[in-house]
């Protein structure tokens, strides 16, 4: 079966899109980009529900680039002037980047994790005096809450966010040769929107454990299974796979 059409369960972003962009024309193949979720914005009444005053916190802890996004989002909405002695704790050096988007590192306190969130614990350990926010979505990784109850700390954590269902119903038979997930939400949209979803010769794409745990736990076959140290970046990986399955003479 050769590759002509891939379906990219988010959005098109110029910048983050650019590997798909290039691997359509040099593979010349059809790839499309559709956001599988959507989310809903957190009001500032959201967060006083939640029994959470930013300027009660001394050290906000960042877990995705989303979560920086809403937190700022919030505090201009609330009329809260995030202080220069705030001090952060950045699950990755990619989320860390980004937060230059808002402030300015030479007048902060930023620590850096290298990849999963236990790789922070130190930094919070070594600042178990002072108040910990956690920002996210309504979905969290039931680990993290245990990691940080452990710790001898003051935490909260506060949902600025939340993840629904796309609506997909105009996709009818999903014609695609390979659909690509990202996180378990997009598997979840996958089939809320289409519950007897059949995959028959369609082949399945996930980056990362938990969304390769969410599509096998949905019954799936995965094809690829990215990162790798072969393959680092789902866009490796796939222009791999065409060239391997695109050069088979049928």
């Amino acid at each position: 079966m050769k590759i002509n059409n891939i379906l990219i369960s988010q959005s098109l972003n110029n910048t983050y899109n650019t590997p798909y962009i290039k691997l359509s024309q040099n593979k010349n193949i059809n790839i499309d980009f559709r956001s599988f979720i959507e989310i809903i914005e957190a009001s500032s009444s959201d967060v006083r529900k939640q029994k959470i005053n930013f300027s009660d916190f001394t050290v906000v802890l960042f877990i995705s680039k989303k979560s920086v996004d809403h937190y700022f989002r919030l505090a201009e909405s609330m009329r809260f002037k995030v202080p220069i002695s705030m001090k952060y704790i950045c699950q990755t050096e990619t989320i860390a980047y980004y937060l230059q988007k808002y402030i300015l590192f030479r007048k902060r306190k930023i620590h850096i994790g290298n990849k999963s969130f236990k790789d922070i614990l130190p930094y919070i350990e070594k600042l178990h005096k002072e108040k910990f926010l956690l920002p996210s979505s309504d979905i969290l990784k039931p680990e993290i809450p245990d990691m940080l109850n452990k710790k001898n700390i003051f935490w909260k954590r506060v949902i600025l966010y939340k993840t629904t269902s796309s609506d997909l119903s105009d996709l009818k038979h999903i014609p695609y040769d390979i659909l690509v997930f990202f996180n378990p939400a997009e598997i979840k949209s996958l089939f809320d929107n289409f519950p007897n979803f059949n995959q028959k010769n369609i082949k399945i794409a996930t980056f990362g454990k938990n969304t390769l745990d969410a599509a096998y736990k949905a019954g799936l076959k995965i094809d690829i299974k990215v990162p790798t140290p072969e393959f680092p970046s789902m866009a490796m990986a796939l222009e791999k796979y065409i060239k391997k399955l695109n050069t088979i003479k049928y």
